[in-house]
């Protein structure tokens, strides 16, 4: 069943998000996520509650949901946002503290307790109208909110002050101006909040703006005469035909037809150097065309594009849970009615002790405005976005939150190969042909018929350079896990392509890189040479400056590793490895250290998901894509340190944020519970809280994590 996707406004605080998730269990949907950051909700149907119904259900919960579909016409309403709530309440909050300067300015008319009720009910009824709403449907859940706490307070100062307006009891009763405040001080404090919120999603933001573009659509009318005309790129389908002009952005994932441009990938990979392309190399939505015009295919429709895949695994990890997450999450759940107690007591004891009822109400009336569980829940999505943002926007991919987490514990780092530590881009360097009965044009029809039907990058190397043709047939043709390849002609003859491990009992030369065999007789070796990445000693010097052990793990033969790992100053050497034992040796250095493994083949795929963090390169095969932790976008090794960093400085953010979220609410209560504190200054307290969880989370922007 298709995954459901939803955009809900109201989400403010981590009770929010338990309120939403617990209800879409309740009803039975499965998979749910719920992102505090963005509104982002998605889960999969049950099938037993439809659609329309889950919808009424959450805002009933006092939430807006937006589903996407065509004419979907929304609710309309008064308030667009807190920033409108909280300019309306102003203009009447205003006038209502000005009374307290009745003494120096001539405004005695603000004196009159009906003159305050008049400009107490606007903002009374805005505020109830969101909180109060808000707080009832949580209340009704099981959850309560944060806006339990504001619409009781609220309300308590409005009833005590209606009272004493009734009664004439006089000045010393009357609080109207306490109940304005408050509400229009939490609407100020959630609109900051908005605010930073959205600070923290500015690069993911960037990166969807790049999702909308105009296109230029090739047609052919019934002369069959090209025409080109406008068209938005969510409307292109598979295999569409476009031109893409220099200067232009491209709109599509799409493969290049006729014409060669310079392009710029820096939103994909964060490198802004420009890269040359040619007929049938591949151009990714959203990079920049800087030279040259192209015709080109669609390849992959806007919601199926390499930035659309990166933007929704980028959301999906943020509505995941990092374990930090789930100590704050815990005392969310519990946190409003153990506010609501010790408000209780807080009033109960200050009687008792202060012997008036008015103070007594008031420092309770603090307590409950005071008391911030939004500060616990957003400690951890603000800075995992952020941090998740800045990594996305320089061509790092985090596929979930815990990676980043786990990142503080890693203490070795093993790397593969091919492909990894070296280009993966081979030339064949020597080859010699042992069988006399084959000539070269033989021989190298033999290698290419049989290594096509590889995916490694020695064998795709060397089809590349010897393109023969015709192409021998084969009976039966599969992989040698770790080997090579075998294969069966029509006249049942066996040959194999592969490692030294099927020429031993051949060949005493165990340093060629293939080794050619029919019917177990040697026919020939080919030699290819790879080079070094140009950052591979950078990298493994800088992890070895943080005290990180680095080992080399490949299927590549024992001398040829150890040359590269003297050549970059690597710890460690296991070499002659086929996947299977990479995939043990990686699970018994897991056990004993965190270990994060960084490869890009088929093989190394099992040894990725084994490890700590699995890191795998955007030109890997797509199985190694799928089963790593971490992704790196810019066509090598050189962001790995930023990965290392961004991990360990985002688990600090949290930290700190947990931190100030514990110590702000352990602290304010109680000086709130002695009568240090004013209601109406509680308030604006309570919303600042938020906001500096917000600006140290958006210092990880420009934070120097290297």
């Amino acid at each position: 069943m298709e995954q459901i996707n939803w955009k809900v406004d109201g989400i403010s605080c981590a009770n929010c998000v338990l309120t939403i998730r617990q209800y879409l269990e309740k009803e039975g949907v499965g998979n749910v996520q719920v992102n505090m950051m963005d509104g982002d909700v998605s889960f999969l149907p049950s099938g037993n509650t439809p659609a329309d119904k889950l919808q009424k259900g959450i805002e009933a919960l006092g939430y807006t949901v937006h589903t996407g579909k065509a004419g979907e016409v929304p609710r309309k309403k008064i308030f667009k946002n807190h920033k409108q709530r909280f300019l309306f309440c102003l203009i009447f909050t205003l006038p209502l503290m000005l009374h307290m300067f009745h003494n120096v300015l001539p405004i005695h008319w603000l004196m009159n307790p009906w003159v305050q009720l008049a400009l107490t009910l606007p903002v009374l009824t805005v505020g109830m109208d969101y909180f109060g709403r808000s707080a009832v449907q949580s209340l009704k859940n099981g959850i309560p909110n944060m806006n339990v706490l504001v619409t009781i307070g609220a309300l308590a100062a409005f009833v005590y002050s209606l009272i004493g307006a009734i009664n004439q009891w006089g000045h010393d009763y009357l609080f109207f101006e306490t109940t304005a405040t408050i509400i229009t001080l939490v609407f100020m404090g959630n609109w900051l909040e908005e605010t930073s919120v959205q600070s923290t999603q500015k690069a993911l933001n960037q990166l969807a703006k790049s999702q909308k573009v105009m296109a230029n659509m090739i047609a052919f009318d019934g002369d069959h005469q090209e025409a080109i005309f406008p068209i938005e790129n969510t409307q292109l389908k598979h295999g569409d035909l476009i031109l893409i002009k220099s200067g232009e952005q491209v709109p599509a994932d799409v493969k290049i037809l006729t014409g060669s441009a310079t392009v710029n990938e820096s939103i994909i990979t964060g490198e802004s150097e420009p890269i040359a392309k040619n007929i049938k190399d591949q151009l990714i939505g959203g990079s920049i065309l800087i030279d040259g015009n192209v015709r080109a295919q669609v390849i992959a429709e806007a919601k199926d594009s390499v930035l659309a895949n990166i933007l929704n695994l980028v959301r999906q990890a943020q509505s995941e849970k990092a374990p930090v997450q789930q100590l704050a999450d815990k005392i969310s759940a519990v946190f409003v009615p153990v506010v609501l107690s010790i408000a209780a007591l807080t009033l109960l004891i200050n009687y008792l002790v202060v012997g008036a009822f008015t103070p007594s109400i008031m420092r309770a009336i603090a307590v409950l405005v005071i008391a911030c569980p939004c500060a616990m829940g957003l400690a951890t999505p603000a800075a995992i976005a952020v941090g998740l943002g800045r990594a996305a926007k320089n061509g790092v991919l985090f596929r979930n939150a815990r990676s980043l987490e786990l990142f503080k514990n890693i203490q070795q780092v093993v790397f593969d190969k091919t492909g990894t530590l070296t280009t993966g881009n081979f030339n064949v360097a020597d080859y010699r042909i042992i069988d006399q009965q084959y000539d070269e044009h033989s021989f190298k029809q033999l290698v290419y018929s049989l290594e096509k039907y590889s995916n490694h990058p020695i064998a795709v190397s060397i089809t590349q350079h010897w393109k023969v043709s015709p192409l021998l047939r084969w009976k039966k043709v599969e992989e040698m896990k770790g080997v090579g390849m075998q294969a069966w002609d029509e006249a049942n003859n066996f040959y194999q392509a592969g490692s030294y491990d099927i020429a031993k009992e051949l060949i005493r030369e165990s340093y060629h890189n293939v080794y050619i065999l029919k019917n177990g007789v040697l026919i020939g070796w080919i030699d290819v040479k790879d080079e070094i990445r140009a950052e591979a000693k950078e990298v493994v010097d800088y992890l070895k400056s943080k005290g990180i052990k680095t080992i080399l793990l490949s299927g590549d033969r024992k001398e040829k590793c150890a040359a590269l790992a003297e050549h970059i100053r690597l710890d460690e050497v296991i070499a002659e490895k086929k996947p299977a034992e990479k995939l043990a040796i990686i699970e018994s250095l897991t056990k004993n250290t965190p270990t994060a493994m960084v490869g890009d083949g088929i093989n190394d795929a099992p040894a990725l998901a084994k490890a700590t963090i699995g890191i795998s390169l955007s030109d890997a095969s797509h199985v190694a894509m799928q089963t790593a932790d971490v992704v790196l976008m810019n066509h090598g090794i050189k962001n790995l340190p930023l990965a290392l960093g961004l991990g360990k400085h985002t688990y600090k953010t949290i930290q700190q944020n947990l931190f100030w979220a514990f110590i702000y609410n352990i602290i304010a209560i109680p000086i709130a519970a002695v009568g240090l504190l004013q209601p109406m200054f509680a308030a604006l307290v309570m919303g600042l809280s938020d906001v500096v969880l917000g600006i140290n989370s958006v210092r990880l922007f420009k934070k120097k994590v290297l």
